[in-house]
């Protein structure tokens, strides 16, 4: 069987945090021989869409997927055609997905950085029916430990395992990957990465200050003066009260 180098959960230009276009895609996914991409942009598949289209002409496929963001946390969906709106449940979102004939992938299910966007343990028990795939480690986590969970939480609940690069920048494409079978459609590609065998890296920091820059070059861009102010107002203030946001912890 022919095996592939598979990359899940990434994002590009149309994402509001990331200013990656198709060049830098194509560079990137060349010189890591990877063969397959799902390009999951926050709640958009424009990018998906064009950039498909793109790579595609130089042999690298593409999966169509959006991050969307529910009322509970991020969720991703995989093998999408239509763009699935934000702001629905949970279990509406999955609904949508599975509309779709797409796959419900669950993207860093713990990490205590970016607890706002994780969908808790308690919606993952009550959307277990529905749920594909779930992320055993990002490529964003800034602790091993975030890795450890993450694989227990994929255990606890028996879903298929997957690695996502979550990549937001250049320098983060082909560093976290899974090695597949080739496979048609939803179906195969789920039997492929029951069996994968996971790349993993290191997070590099660096790509955390690249994506909060990104996302203030486009405020200024689109003239949003009062976000900007809120984002730098609610962090200077942090820094001076000394308070900062706990974890939610997890079921």
């Amino acid at each position: 069987m022919d095996l592939i180098r598979l990359e899940l959960h990434t994002h590009t230009k149309y994402s509001h945090d990331s200013l990656l276009g198709k060049y830098g895609y194509l560079t990137m996914l060349k010189l890591k021989k990877i063969n397959v991409v799902a390009i999951t942009d926050h709640n958009e598949i424009e990018g998906a869409l064009n950039f498909k289209k793109f790579l595609e002409e130089f042999g690298i496929r593409v999966i169509v997927g959006e991050e969307i963001f529910s009322t509970k946390g991020e969720i991703v969906g995989l093998f999408l055609n239509q763009r699935i709106k934000p702001g629905l449940t949970p279990n509406e979102t999955m609904n949508e997905i599975k509309n779709q004939g797409g796959l419900v992938y669950i993207p860093h299910p713990y990490d205590e950085k970016r607890y706002k966007t994780v969908l808790c343990e308690e919606e993952i028990i009550k959307n277990e029916n529905l749920i594909d795939i779930i992320e055993i480690h990002n490529g964003r986590n800034i602790k091993n430990e975030f890795s450890k969970k993450q694989f227990e939480i994929c255990k606890r609940y028996n879903k298929v395992p997957a690695i996502g690069s979550d990549a937001h920048t250049i320098l983060e494409l082909g560093r976290n990957y899974n090695i597949v079978g080739n496979f048609d459609g939803p179906n195969e590609f789920i039997e492929s990465l029951k069996n994968a065998e996971h790349i993993i890296k290191k997070c590099w920091g660096i790509s955390h200050n690249i994506t909060k820059l990104d996302r203030l070059i486009k405020l200024l861009l689109r003239g949003e003066k009062n976000e900007i102010y809120r984002i730098i107002y609610g962090k200077f203030k942090r820094k001076i009260t000394g308070t900062s946001k706990k974890y939610r912890k997890n079921l």
